[in-house]
């Protein structure tokens, strides 16, 4: 016997013929990878409008999955890129919040089955569990602050890192496929779905945004003063409240909280250095696991009615990009001066008396619901501002760095021949470093650098990478080495900050008096560091080795960070290619 089933009409009743783990274990329990990639199977087998495919390699050993919704079933990415806007949505980057695989796999399958209205010009693509190795580790104890689901994955990979601390850096085979995926879809919208574990308070609901001003330009305008605020009142018309992600820790709320900044080592911030409006989804740790799934559902359908009919003004938004190209500001830090009030729905919070430790405790009192205007500091400023230059030089032993700019799709040309550039140069004057280690870095933070312009040597086969390119902002916060996520911060350059050749004190002793005899400047400098630093003063070798670095002797490449600036308007600039 033969069965043929119509893509045209999909009855009500098959929605059960695809229920998912979720739904069986009424609300218990989350898939396993397993199920969760079997589901899509089975959802691409039966219904044209979506596709399955494998890219890329994690540190699991397994490939990642891509799962494209298009109603009109063409997955040629230059096809469906011209002609609709896209929202990526990814899933399990912590697999022990695993409220957006669930809801994910719900969305498909109401759209295949067209018990949700499909879009027309918005295509929705779902890596289903980004954190594969995280997602095989299952247990029911390492989320001890979660309301279920019953077993769960584990927030480190296959290799420990924290997949979403690693967007810049790229220590992991799931970045590095993540970026192809990223160039390849090109999304005008990201979702990142997770379950936050700070206060409590009455919403199942939070979301993070991209910050609007780090975003910059038109479109960050547009995320604040529009996307946004439409959104939370159509959740709310759903009877879904939402408020924004509550950055605190171990305090009530309601005493005022920051905007939580997504730098570029998160998904948001990452995504966000291509113009794409981001969205990370936080729902509430202590709410029951069905109703956290069912609000991350309701969450995504209405980010997805939202996004059709605004299709037109975002990718307007998008393509005119409005981002100031002559200066460009990082470093970004609260700006207490101006806030938004929040009608915040919390729970009365009291300090008592801790049965464990006698000592002070926060308790929250579920039974004493309030709402309180609450101020929420989401305006920030910019702490460093730099020149745009034309374009960045770097030499080609960096492996590394080369490999990152091609992940990225980064355009850069090579030089063709040796030659001698009048370029800017900075020079590390100041950094600090983190005691203790961080997703397997010592990383560096408050970088200070000194510019200066000089005549460098540069080899054929040199890169030059113009700044005039779709990975601008990428390249702004990665080679410019004071930049909360810089390469340099992120310990790429880091053999630069060692010295390699010395000075053996009893053969400079008669150097340095030479110096010293010879160089006025020298001499009262030296002179003055003594009288006013005692330690310095009884420290021999330390003025020797004070001498030693500010005389011809040290070596050109201590400090001497290894990215030039070819300067807008300079002369070195007719070496950009013009294609």
């Amino acid at each position: 016997m033969f069965l043929m089933f119509s893509c045209e009409t999909k009855p009500e009743e098959e929605v059960a013929t695809y229920q998912t783990t979720f739904e069986r274990s009424e609300g218990l329990e989350t898939a396993t990878y397993q199920e969760t990639i079997d589901f899509y199977i089975t959802l691409a087998k039966e219904f044209p409008e979506i596709h399955i495919q494998t890219i890329g390699e994690t540190d699991s050993g397994l490939p990642l999955h891509v799962v494209t919704f298009n109603p009109d079933g063409d997955f040629n990415w230059e096809n469906v890129r011209n002609d609709k806007v896209i929202i990526l949505i990814n899933n399990g980057i912590h697999p022990g919040e695993s409220d957006g695989i669930d809801a994910t796999m719900l969305l498909y399958r109401d759209l295949a089955t067209e018990k949700m209205a499909a879009p027309k010009n918005t295509v929705l693509v779902t890596i289903p569990i980004y954190n594969i190795g995280g997602a095989l580790n299952r247990n029911s104890t390492t989320r001890v602050n979660q309301n279920g689901p019953k077993e769960y994955g584990f927030r480190g990979n296959a290799l420990n890192y924290d997949l979403n601390r690693d967007f810049i850096k790229m220590d992991t085979k799931n970045a590095k496929t993540f970026t192809q995926i990223f160039h390849l879809v090109r999304p005008d919208v990201f979702v990142d779905n997770h379950v936050s574990n700070g206060a409590d308070y009455q919403y199942t609901l939070t979301h993070l945004f991209t910050q609007h001003n780090k975003l910059g330009g038109e479109l960050g305008k547009y995320l604040h003063e529009d996307f946004m605020p439409d959104f939370e009142k159509r959740l709310l018309d759903k009877n879904w409240d939402i408020t924004p992600y509550v950055n605190v820790f171990n305090r009530p709320p309601e005493l005022g909280f920051q905007q939580f900044m997504d730098h570029p080592r998160y998904s948001t911030g990452y995504t966000s250095l291509w113009n794409t409006l981001g969205l990370m989804v936080e729902t509430h740790m202590l709410k029951p696991y069905r109703k956290r799934v069912n609000g991350t559902y309701q969450l995504m359908s209405t980010l997805l009615t939202q996004v059709e009919k605004e299709h037109k003004t975002l990718k307007d938004f998008r393509e005119n990009k409005g981002i100031e190209r002559s200066a460009y500001y990082f470093n970004w830090q609260v700006d207490t001066t101006q806030h938004t009030t929040l009608n915040f729905k919390g729970y009365e919070a009291s300090m008592i008396d801790s049965e464990v430790t006698g000592l002070q405790r926060l308790k929250y009192d579920q039974d004493k619901p309030f709402t309180k205007k609450t101020e929420y500091y989401n305006y920030f400023t910019p702490q460093d501002t730099v020149q745009v230059p034309a374009a960045y030089l770097v030499k080609k032993g960096w492996h590394r760095i080369i490999e990152r700019l091609d992940a990225n799709a980064i355009q850069y040309h090579l030089m063709k021949k040796d030659t001698i550039l009048e370029v800017e140069s900075y020079k590390i004057v100041e950094f600090e470093t983190r005691k203790s280690p961080y997703e397997g870095h010592f990383p560096h933070f408050n970088t200070k650098v000194e510019k200066s312009v000089a005549p460098i040597t540069f080899s054929e086969g040199d890169l030059i990478i113009p700044t005039d390119q779709p990975g601008f902002r990428y390249l702004m916060e990665t080679l410019e080495p004071q930049a909360e996520d810089s390469f340099f911060n992120w310990n790429f350059f880091d053999t630069v900050l060692q010295q390699k050749e010395n000075f053996s004190p009893y053969v400079f002793e008669d150097i340095a008096l030479e110096l010293l005899t010879k160089d006025s400047v020298l001499r009262n400098n030296f002179l003055a560091k003594k009288e006013f630093d005692e330690e310095f003063k009884q420290n021999w070798y330390a003025q020797l080795d004070w001498i030693h670095k500010h005389s011809k002797y040290l070596e050109a490449s201590y400090r001497q960070y290894p990215v030039y600036r070819i300067a807008k308007g300079s002369a070195a600039e007719a070496m950009i290619p013009s294609d």
